[in-house]
């Protein structure tokens, strides 16, 4: 994709605990390491999460809470390098928190395009970007989604797997509307996902009869090599590249891919 834009995928669910941020961490990894795409990731959750499983989460170091801050933030010092080829990051801690209050109070510029502003400026560094976004709808995940070109949303098959994902998906819709045309929600995948437990089996078979929501066909199989990369502080496939898990998010990127015509 070199001398392409640079395509941004929004990775976000309303409710916690999907393995929203093993799956964006993975999907990035994923894209660089495999398929050779320079990768810039954006941690966009206060929780720092996905700074912290690239080893690159600091208290005091500066993130996207400057980039939503910022009247020009200096890229260039905001991005780093993280161990791994081709993968860059954006790091986020709790002064993301502090930051979207100071964004909702000035109104002398524009509140939900400052993270594609931002983006702008090294878009032509990369070919993805994968934004891993908290679980709500606050100032900083409106400008994600409104600098992105495509939505996925991870599930996990439970006695409330949708919930939330009615918000979300009017918020995307509303986004597109009025922020961003180009926006596209790919669709949702389950993970965790264990095929010899009936109602796991059934609410994905329910999931995709229903139709109500576009969903992937890979499922990201539960895996205990996931709960121990995360430990490790490494992504998934590079820690365990023969569990079941990392097999699926292989699986996930070229459905992904396939989607782009690529």
């Amino acid at each position: 994709m070199n001398g392409k834009e640079m395509r941004v995928l929004s990775v976000i669910n309303l409710k916690g605990g999907v393995a929203k941020t093993v799956s964006s961490v993975a999907i990035a990894y994923i894209l660089a390491e495999v398929f050779r795409f320079r990768v810039l990731l954006v941690d966009n959750d206060k929780q720092g999460d996905a700074s912290r499983g690239l080893r690159r989460r600091s208290e005091d170091g500066r993130g996207i809470a400057e980039i939503m801050t910022a009247r020009r933030p200096e890229m260039a010092q905001l991005v780093q390098h993280t161990d791994f080829e081709n993968l860059d990051i954006i790091t986020s801690n709790m002064k993301l928190l502090k930051a979207n209050l100071e964004v909702l109070l000035d109104q002398s510029r524009a509140q939900q395009t400052r993270i594609g502003k931002a983006l702008a400026a090294v878009a032509d560094q990369y070919d993805f970007c994968v934004i891993d976004n908290a679980p709500d709808i606050n100032i900083s995940t409106i400008n994600a989604l409104a600098c992105s070109n495509d939505v996925i949303v991870p599930l996990e098959v439970d006695d409330n797997t949708t919930e939330g994902l009615a918000e979300l998906a009017e918020q995307i819709e509303s986004t597109r509307e009025d922020l961003n045309p180009g926006l596209t929600f790919r669709g949702c995948f389950i993970t965790k996902f264990d095929a010899r437990n009936e109602a796991h089996a059934q609410g994905a078979e329910k999931l995709k009869a229903d139709g109500k929501y576009p969903m992937f066909d890979t499922k990201i199989r539960a895996s205990r090599k996931v709960s121990e990369s995360t430990f490790a502080r490494l992504p998934i496939f590079l820690y365990s590249r023969r569990s079941a898990a990392s097999m699926d998010y292989l699986e996930l990127v070229k459905e992904y891919l396939k989607m782009l015509g690529m």
